[in-house]
């Protein structure tokens, strides 16, 4: 999937550069197999995650902003049986079958718009805010900025946790709290 869809792009391998974005759809073993083929890694803010629980992904060109989605296509599992029919198993026929399946017959690939907008998903690298709730750095332009305020996601009430109970900071030789840098 993953050369399927900067191919369509017109895009190469490896994905070092931020010439494109890749967002895939689920956190597990199908992540690897995008970063492997097209050397898009979270680190180099090519590829992002947001785990809708599919096997799906999407690129988008960073130059124009085109984005595409990619899906396997309804039964395409079945269908590898046809492309390798010399395997005996499951797993023998998908290996093989989809290596010579048109992309055509293993994907719907579908022209999409992103919510938020391509701009905002990329950000500018090196930005960094303090939250005026907790404190902490906000970095790359996730802020949220409202009525003269600047909030990190957690505490707009947009994060993944909600604190509990907190922990003490660390002293430092003075038995003064250490501040966060």
């Amino acid at each position: 999937m993953g050369l399927a869809g900067l191919k369509k792009l017109g895009l190469e391998a490896p994905l070092t550069k931020p010439t494109g974005l890749i967002i895939v759809e689920t956190d597990g073993c199908f992540v690897d197999g995008i970063e492997v083929a097209t050397g898009a890694t979270v680190g180099h803010r090519t590829l992002r995650v947001v785990d809708m629980g599919k096997i799906a992904a999407t690129f988008a060109d960073v130059q124009d902003g085109t984005a595409l989605r990619l899906a396997p296509k309804a039964g395409v599992r079945s269908l590898a049986f046809s492309f390798a029919p010399q395997a005996d198993e499951r797993y023998t026929a998908q290996l093989e079958g989809y290596q010579v399946m048109p992309d055509a017959e293993l994907f719907e690939i579908e022209e999409v718009d992103l919510d938020p907008p391509l701009r905002a998903l990329l950000s500018t690298p090196g930005a960094r805010v303090l939250c005026s709730c907790c404190g902490e750095e906000i970095i790359n332009e996730r802020e949220l900025r409202r009525e003269g305020t600047i909030r990190c996601q957690t505490c707009s009430g947009n994060g993944y946790y909600e604190v509990r109970r907190a922990v003490p900071r660390p002293a430092d030789m003075t038995g003064r709290p250490i501040a966060k840098t």
